[in-house]
Protein backbone atom coordinates (compact mmCIF):
# COMPACT_ATOMS: atom_id res chain seq x y z
CA UNK A 1 0.00 0.00 0.00
CA UNK A 2 1.76 3.42 -0.89
CA UNK A 3 0.75 6.95 0.31
CA UNK A 4 0.21 9.34 -2.27
CA UNK A 5 -1.38 12.41 -3.84
CA UNK A 6 -4.60 12.86 -5.81
CA UNK A 7 -5.39 15.80 -7.34
CA UNK A 8 -8.83 16.05 -9.66
CA UNK A 9 -8.59 18.35 -12.51
CA UNK A 10 -10.68 21.54 -13.21
CA UNK A 11 -11.65 23.19 -16.43
CA UNK A 12 -9.64 21.17 -18.40
CA UNK A 13 -12.03 18.11 -18.56
CA UNK A 14 -14.38 20.87 -20.65
CA UNK A 15 -11.65 20.60 -22.95
CA UNK A 16 -12.31 18.77 -26.67
CA UNK A 17 -9.54 17.64 -29.10
CA UNK A 18 -6.84 20.24 -27.45
CA UNK A 19 -7.40 18.20 -23.62
CA UNK A 20 -3.53 16.92 -24.48
CA UNK A 21 -1.81 20.07 -24.65
CA UNK A 22 -3.55 21.34 -21.63
CA UNK A 23 -3.01 18.08 -19.62
CA UNK A 24 0.62 18.25 -20.60
CA UNK A 25 1.50 21.29 -19.24
CA UNK A 26 -0.46 21.06 -16.07
CA UNK A 27 1.98 17.79 -15.55
CA UNK A 28 4.98 20.17 -16.28
CA UNK A 29 4.14 22.26 -13.76
CA UNK A 30 3.28 19.82 -11.34
CA UNK A 31 6.74 18.19 -11.97
CA UNK A 32 8.51 21.36 -11.26
CA UNK A 33 6.98 22.35 -8.46
CA UNK A 34 7.26 18.82 -6.60
CA UNK A 35 11.53 19.19 -7.26
CA UNK A 36 12.36 20.51 -3.77
CA UNK A 37 10.50 17.65 -1.96
CA UNK A 38 11.96 14.46 -3.96
CA UNK A 39 11.68 12.34 -6.44
CA UNK A 40 7.68 11.57 -7.68
CA UNK A 41 6.08 9.59 -10.24
CA UNK A 42 3.22 11.94 -11.79
CA UNK A 43 0.81 10.94 -14.21
CA UNK A 44 -3.10 11.40 -15.14
CA UNK A 45 -5.67 9.53 -15.91
CA UNK A 46 -9.68 9.79 -15.94
CA UNK A 47 -9.44 12.89 -15.33
CA UNK A 48 -7.13 12.60 -12.35
CA UNK A 49 -3.40 13.42 -11.52
CA UNK A 50 -1.37 10.91 -9.47
CA UNK A 51 1.85 11.83 -7.58
CA UNK A 52 3.45 8.71 -6.32
CA UNK A 53 6.52 9.11 -3.70
CA UNK A 54 9.31 7.19 -5.28
CA UNK A 55 10.86 6.52 -2.10
CA UNK A 56 10.34 7.23 2.26
CA UNK A 57 12.67 10.18 1.73
CA UNK A 58 10.60 12.43 -0.18
CA UNK A 59 8.72 15.00 2.21
CA UNK A 60 4.93 14.59 1.47
CA UNK A 61 3.58 17.47 3.40
CA UNK A 62 5.58 19.67 1.68
CA UNK A 63 4.27 17.95 -1.54
CA UNK A 64 1.17 18.09 -0.45
CA UNK A 65 0.98 21.77 0.37
CA UNK A 66 2.95 22.52 -2.76
CA UNK A 67 0.03 21.12 -4.80
CA UNK A 68 -2.78 23.25 -3.52
CA UNK A 69 -1.38 25.64 -5.17
CA UNK A 70 -0.61 24.75 -8.34
CA UNK A 71 -3.55 26.66 -10.62
CA UNK A 72 -5.74 23.41 -12.78
CA UNK A 73 -6.84 21.43 -9.81
CA UNK A 74 -10.32 21.49 -8.25
CA UNK A 75 -8.99 18.95 -5.58
CA UNK A 76 -5.60 17.68 -3.67
CA UNK A 77 -6.14 14.89 -1.23
CA UNK A 78 -3.33 12.50 0.35
CA UNK A 79 -4.54 8.98 -0.12
CA UNK A 80 -3.57 5.46 0.35
CA UNK A 81 -3.18 3.02 -2.82
CA UNK A 82 -4.65 -0.80 -2.50
CA UNK A 83 -5.74 -3.58 -4.42
CA UNK A 84 -9.41 -3.60 -5.98
CA UNK A 85 -10.55 -5.92 -3.56
CA UNK A 86 -13.09 -5.24 -0.62
CA UNK A 87 -11.43 -6.52 2.07
CA UNK A 88 -8.27 -4.27 1.36
CA UNK A 89 -9.81 -1.62 1.19
CA UNK A 90 -11.20 -1.87 4.85
CA UNK A 91 -8.01 -2.58 5.50
CA UNK A 92 -6.34 0.52 3.93
CA UNK A 93 -9.19 2.65 5.29
CA UNK A 94 -8.50 1.00 8.80
CA UNK A 95 -4.70 1.44 8.71
CA UNK A 96 -4.96 4.97 7.14
CA UNK A 97 -7.31 6.78 8.68
CA UNK A 98 -7.76 4.74 11.88
CA UNK A 99 -6.16 7.21 14.49
CA UNK A 100 -8.68 9.92 13.07
CA UNK A 101 -11.34 7.21 13.68
CA UNK A 102 -10.52 7.09 17.42
CA UNK A 103 -11.00 10.93 17.74
CA UNK A 104 -13.80 11.44 15.52
CA UNK A 105 -17.29 11.00 16.82
CA UNK A 106 -19.33 10.31 13.85
CA UNK A 107 -18.56 8.90 10.25
CA UNK A 108 -19.57 7.75 6.96
CA UNK A 109 -17.93 5.96 3.90
CA UNK A 110 -18.54 7.59 0.38
CA UNK A 111 -17.62 5.33 -2.50
CA UNK A 112 -16.91 6.17 -6.46
CA UNK A 113 -16.43 3.70 -8.50
CA UNK A 114 -15.06 4.70 -11.91
CA UNK A 115 -14.20 1.00 -12.87
CA UNK A 116 -18.43 -0.57 -13.33
CA UNK A 117 -16.37 -3.84 -13.87
CA UNK A 118 -16.02 -4.09 -10.57
CA UNK A 119 -18.08 -6.87 -9.05
CA UNK A 120 -19.97 -4.51 -6.28
CA UNK A 121 -21.91 -1.39 -6.13
CA UNK A 122 -20.86 2.03 -4.96
CA UNK A 123 -23.56 1.86 -2.35
CA UNK A 124 -22.50 -2.06 -1.94
CA UNK A 125 -18.58 -0.92 -1.13
CA UNK A 126 -19.43 1.98 1.38
CA UNK A 127 -21.75 -0.73 3.15
CA UNK A 128 -19.55 -3.50 3.50
CA UNK A 129 -16.48 -0.99 4.22
CA UNK A 130 -18.91 0.78 6.82
CA UNK A 131 -19.87 -1.86 8.62
CA UNK A 132 -16.27 -3.70 9.17
CA UNK A 133 -15.27 -0.17 10.89
CA UNK A 134 -18.51 0.28 12.88
CA UNK A 135 -17.48 -3.19 14.50
CA UNK A 136 -13.82 -2.05 14.79
CA UNK A 137 -14.31 1.40 15.95
CA UNK A 138 -17.41 0.47 18.35
CA UNK A 139 -17.13 3.96 20.05
CA UNK A 140 -17.72 6.07 16.72
CA UNK A 141 -21.30 6.83 15.42
CA UNK A 142 -22.75 6.41 11.86
CA UNK A 143 -23.42 9.43 10.61
CA UNK A 144 -25.15 9.62 6.77
CA UNK A 145 -25.91 13.57 6.65
CA UNK A 146 -23.68 15.43 8.91
CA UNK A 147 -20.52 13.12 9.92
CA UNK A 148 -17.17 14.25 11.62
CA UNK A 149 -15.21 12.27 9.74
CA UNK A 150 -16.00 11.54 5.42
CA UNK A 151 -14.16 8.39 4.16
CA UNK A 152 -14.03 8.05 0.55
CA UNK A 153 -13.45 5.63 -1.96
CA UNK A 154 -12.46 5.53 -5.31
CA UNK A 155 -12.53 2.62 -7.32
CA UNK A 156 -10.73 3.27 -10.52
CA UNK A 157 -8.91 1.41 -13.44
CA UNK A 158 -5.92 0.45 -11.74
CA UNK A 159 -6.34 0.66 -8.02
CA UNK A 160 -8.44 1.48 -5.21
CA UNK A 161 -7.72 4.44 -3.34
CA UNK A 162 -8.61 5.44 0.14
CA UNK A 163 -9.01 9.24 1.90
CA UNK A 164 -10.53 11.63 4.05
CA UNK A 165 -11.94 14.98 3.02
CA UNK A 166 -10.53 16.45 -0.08
CA UNK A 167 -8.91 20.32 0.16
CA UNK A 168 -9.98 22.85 -1.99
CA UNK A 169 -7.34 23.05 -4.66
CA UNK A 170 -6.48 26.47 -6.87
CA UNK A 171 -8.78 26.10 -10.09
CA UNK A 172 -7.60 28.07 -12.98
CA UNK A 173 -5.93 27.09 -16.01
CA UNK A 174 -2.02 25.44 -16.17
CA UNK A 175 0.58 28.66 -15.80
CA UNK A 176 1.51 28.83 -19.46
CA UNK A 177 -1.33 27.39 -21.35
CA UNK A 178 -3.17 30.05 -22.87
CA UNK A 179 0.40 32.41 -23.67
CA UNK A 180 2.40 34.73 -21.58
CA UNK A 181 1.59 38.62 -20.69
CA UNK A 182 3.64 41.58 -19.45
CA UNK A 183 2.60 43.02 -15.84
CA UNK A 184 3.45 46.04 -14.47
CA UNK A 185 4.32 45.33 -11.12
CA UNK A 186 4.59 47.55 -8.08
CA UNK A 187 4.71 47.87 -4.52
CA UNK A 188 1.01 48.18 -3.77
CA UNK A 189 -1.60 45.85 -2.61
CA UNK A 190 -3.29 45.90 -6.18
CA UNK A 191 -0.48 44.38 -8.63
CA UNK A 192 0.56 41.33 -7.30
CA UNK A 193 -3.06 40.48 -7.15
CA UNK A 194 -4.05 40.85 -10.58
CA UNK A 195 -1.10 39.26 -11.51
CA UNK A 196 -1.91 36.00 -9.31
CA UNK A 197 -5.48 36.56 -10.76
CA UNK A 198 -4.35 36.39 -14.21
CA UNK A 199 -1.90 34.01 -13.63
CA UNK A 200 -4.91 31.86 -12.68
CA UNK A 201 -5.96 31.90 -16.61
CA UNK A 202 -3.05 30.16 -17.95
CA UNK A 203 -0.89 33.17 -18.17
CA UNK A 204 3.01 33.29 -18.22
CA UNK A 205 3.87 36.48 -16.55
CA UNK A 206 6.87 38.79 -17.31
CA UNK A 207 6.61 41.37 -14.39
CA UNK A 208 7.94 44.91 -15.37
CA UNK A 209 8.94 46.78 -12.50
CA UNK A 210 10.05 51.11 -13.35
CA UNK A 211 12.26 51.91 -10.48
CA UNK A 212 13.33 55.58 -9.57
CA UNK A 213 16.52 56.22 -7.62
CA UNK A 214 17.09 57.95 -5.98
CA UNK A 215 13.32 59.10 -5.47
CA UNK A 216 12.39 55.63 -4.37
CA UNK A 217 14.94 53.65 -1.85
CA UNK A 218 16.49 50.19 -2.93
CA UNK A 219 14.08 49.05 -0.35
CA UNK A 220 11.32 49.83 -2.30
CA UNK A 221 12.51 47.72 -4.99
CA UNK A 222 13.21 44.78 -2.66
CA UNK A 223 9.50 44.68 -1.12
CA UNK A 224 8.84 44.43 -4.85
CA UNK A 225 11.36 42.17 -5.58
CA UNK A 226 9.88 40.43 -2.26
CA UNK A 227 6.78 40.19 -4.14
CA UNK A 228 7.48 38.37 -7.17
CA UNK A 229 9.41 35.90 -5.26
CA UNK A 230 6.12 35.38 -2.82
CA UNK A 231 4.31 34.95 -6.26
CA UNK A 232 6.28 31.95 -8.01
CA UNK A 233 4.83 29.34 -5.51
CA UNK A 234 1.38 29.77 -7.80
CA UNK A 235 3.12 31.58 -10.94
CA UNK A 236 5.52 29.56 -11.57
CA UNK A 237 9.03 30.93 -12.38
CA UNK A 238 9.52 34.43 -12.97
CA UNK A 239 11.88 36.99 -15.05
CA UNK A 240 11.41 40.19 -13.35
CA UNK A 241 12.72 42.87 -15.79
CA UNK A 242 13.87 46.18 -13.80
CA UNK A 243 12.87 49.97 -15.72
CA UNK A 244 15.08 52.80 -14.27
CA UNK A 245 12.50 55.31 -14.98
CA UNK A 246 14.51 58.46 -13.02
CA UNK A 247 14.83 60.32 -16.32
CA UNK A 248 11.82 60.05 -17.75
CA UNK A 249 10.03 61.46 -14.51
CA UNK A 250 12.52 64.20 -14.54
CA UNK A 251 11.74 65.30 -17.88
CA UNK A 252 8.23 64.96 -17.66
CA UNK A 253 8.34 67.38 -14.39
CA UNK A 254 10.47 69.69 -15.78
CA UNK A 255 8.47 70.03 -19.24
CA UNK A 256 4.79 69.22 -18.66
CA UNK A 257 1.88 70.21 -16.52
CA UNK A 258 2.01 69.34 -12.57
CA UNK A 259 -1.80 67.70 -13.32
CA UNK A 260 -0.24 65.69 -16.40
CA UNK A 261 2.43 64.24 -14.50
CA UNK A 262 0.25 61.01 -13.48
CA UNK A 263 -1.25 60.62 -17.15
CA UNK A 264 1.73 61.29 -19.08
CA UNK A 265 3.77 58.67 -16.79
CA UNK A 266 1.56 55.82 -17.23
CA UNK A 267 1.78 56.18 -20.72
CA UNK A 268 5.77 55.75 -20.84
CA UNK A 269 5.11 52.80 -18.48
CA UNK A 270 2.74 51.25 -21.09
CA UNK A 271 4.88 52.04 -24.39
CA UNK A 272 7.85 50.83 -22.38
CA UNK A 273 5.99 47.27 -21.01
CA UNK A 274 4.53 46.71 -24.66
CA UNK A 275 8.31 47.16 -26.02
CA UNK A 276 9.28 44.47 -23.35
CA UNK A 277 6.08 42.73 -24.39
CA UNK A 278 7.21 41.97 -27.98
CA UNK A 279 10.74 41.60 -27.05
CA UNK A 280 9.40 38.32 -24.64
CA UNK A 281 6.60 36.91 -27.19
CA UNK A 282 3.83 38.27 -24.76
CA UNK A 283 0.19 38.27 -26.21
CA UNK A 284 -1.07 41.25 -23.90
CA UNK A 285 -0.53 44.25 -20.68
CA UNK A 286 -1.41 43.34 -17.26
CA UNK A 287 -2.41 46.03 -14.52
CA UNK A 288 -3.87 46.37 -11.11
CA UNK A 289 -5.82 49.49 -12.01
CA UNK A 290 -9.70 49.61 -10.09
CA UNK A 291 -12.24 51.64 -11.90
CA UNK A 292 -12.41 55.24 -9.68
CA UNK A 293 -10.11 53.93 -7.33
CA UNK A 294 -7.66 56.89 -8.40
CA UNK A 295 -7.20 60.10 -10.10
CA UNK A 296 -5.66 58.26 -13.03
CA UNK A 297 -8.02 55.14 -13.14
CA UNK A 298 -11.46 57.28 -14.24
CA UNK A 299 -13.12 55.46 -17.27
CA UNK A 300 -11.21 58.84 -19.25
CA UNK A 301 -7.95 58.42 -18.08
CA UNK A 302 -7.59 54.85 -18.43
CA UNK A 303 -8.64 55.19 -22.42
CA UNK A 304 -5.64 57.72 -22.46
CA UNK A 305 -3.67 55.79 -21.14
CA UNK A 306 -4.03 52.81 -22.81
CA UNK A 307 -4.18 54.69 -26.46
CA UNK A 308 -0.43 54.65 -27.06
CA UNK A 309 -0.56 50.98 -27.56
CA UNK A 310 -2.03 48.36 -29.53
CA UNK A 311 -1.87 45.23 -27.28
CA UNK A 312 -4.62 44.45 -25.42
CA UNK A 313 -4.50 45.55 -21.80
CA UNK A 314 -6.16 43.16 -19.39
CA UNK A 315 -7.13 44.69 -16.10
CA UNK A 316 -8.44 41.37 -13.90
CA UNK A 317 -9.63 43.94 -10.65
CA UNK A 318 -11.68 46.70 -12.78
CA UNK A 319 -14.86 46.18 -10.76
CA UNK A 320 -13.79 44.87 -7.36
CA UNK A 321 -13.97 46.27 -4.19
CA UNK A 322 -10.63 46.90 -2.02
CA UNK A 323 -12.43 44.58 0.66
CA UNK A 324 -12.28 42.10 -1.70
CA UNK A 325 -8.53 42.78 -3.58
CA UNK A 326 -7.08 42.75 0.13
CA UNK A 327 -8.82 39.58 0.54
CA UNK A 328 -7.14 38.13 -1.83
CA UNK A 329 -4.02 39.29 -0.76
CA UNK A 330 -3.91 37.80 2.50
CA UNK A 331 -4.90 34.74 1.06
CA UNK A 332 -1.98 34.66 -1.17
CA UNK A 333 0.41 36.08 0.89
CA UNK A 334 1.16 39.04 -0.64
CA UNK A 335 -0.49 41.55 1.70
CA UNK A 336 1.77 41.97 4.69
CA UNK A 337 5.00 42.69 2.03
CA UNK A 338 2.66 45.37 0.44
CA UNK A 339 2.16 47.39 2.88
CA UNK A 340 5.60 48.11 3.96
CA UNK A 341 6.15 51.56 4.28
CA UNK A 342 8.57 52.06 1.22
CA UNK A 343 6.99 54.06 -1.66
CA UNK A 344 7.44 53.07 -5.28
CA UNK A 345 7.71 55.44 -8.41
CA UNK A 346 3.74 55.65 -8.98
CA UNK A 347 4.08 58.39 -5.96
CA UNK A 348 7.13 60.35 -7.36
CA UNK A 349 6.09 64.31 -8.01
CA UNK A 350 2.17 63.12 -7.48
CA UNK A 351 0.21 65.87 -8.63
CA UNK A 352 -2.01 68.32 -6.04
CA UNK A 353 -4.53 68.38 -8.51
CA UNK A 354 -4.48 65.82 -10.82
CA UNK A 355 -6.51 65.68 -14.13
CA UNK A 356 -9.28 63.66 -13.85
CA UNK A 357 -11.09 63.17 -16.97
CA UNK A 358 -8.54 64.31 -19.42
CA UNK A 359 -8.61 64.35 -23.63
CA UNK A 360 -6.77 62.56 -25.32
CA UNK A 361 -5.51 65.41 -28.02
CA UNK A 362 -4.49 67.70 -24.72
CA UNK A 363 -2.88 64.88 -23.28
CA UNK A 364 -0.97 64.32 -26.86
CA UNK A 365 -0.15 68.22 -26.85
CA UNK A 366 1.29 67.66 -23.27
CA UNK A 367 3.75 65.13 -24.73
CA UNK A 368 4.69 66.22 -27.45
CA UNK A 369 7.41 68.70 -25.65
CA UNK A 370 9.44 65.14 -24.24
CA UNK A 371 11.56 63.22 -26.64
CA UNK A 372 9.07 60.11 -26.49
CA UNK A 373 11.29 57.99 -28.31
CA UNK A 374 14.66 58.84 -27.57
CA UNK A 375 13.24 58.35 -23.13
CA UNK A 376 11.92 55.07 -24.45
CA UNK A 377 14.88 53.95 -25.97
CA UNK A 378 17.04 54.79 -23.31
CA UNK A 379 14.66 53.11 -20.59
CA UNK A 380 14.61 49.60 -22.31
CA UNK A 381 18.41 49.73 -22.96
CA UNK A 382 19.34 50.21 -19.61
CA UNK A 383 16.61 47.41 -17.70
CA UNK A 384 18.12 44.50 -15.94
CA UNK A 385 16.67 40.92 -14.56
CA UNK A 386 16.11 39.40 -11.63
CA UNK A 387 15.00 35.73 -12.01
CA UNK A 388 13.20 33.75 -9.75
CA UNK A 389 11.85 30.09 -8.96
CA UNK A 390 10.62 27.50 -6.23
Amino acid sequence: MNDMILMKQGEIILKGQNRRFFETKLLSNVRHRLKPFGEFVVYATQSTVYVEPKDEACDMDGALDAMLTVFGFVSVTRALACEKDKDAIYEAAKKYLGEALKNAKSFKVETRRSDKRFPMSSIEISQYVGGLLSDEFPDIAVDMHNPELMIRVEVRETSAYVHARALPGAGGMPVGSNGSAVTLLSGGIDSPVSSYMIARRGIHLVPVHFFSFPYTSEQAKEKVLELAKLLTKCCGRLVVEIVPFTHIQEEIRAKCPEEYFTLIMRRFMMRISEKIAIQNNCKALVTGENLGQVASQTMEALRVTEECVSLPVLRPLIGMDKTDIVQIARKIGTFETSILPYEDCCTVFTPRHPRTKPKLQDVLDVESALDVAALEDEAVQNKYTVKFDI
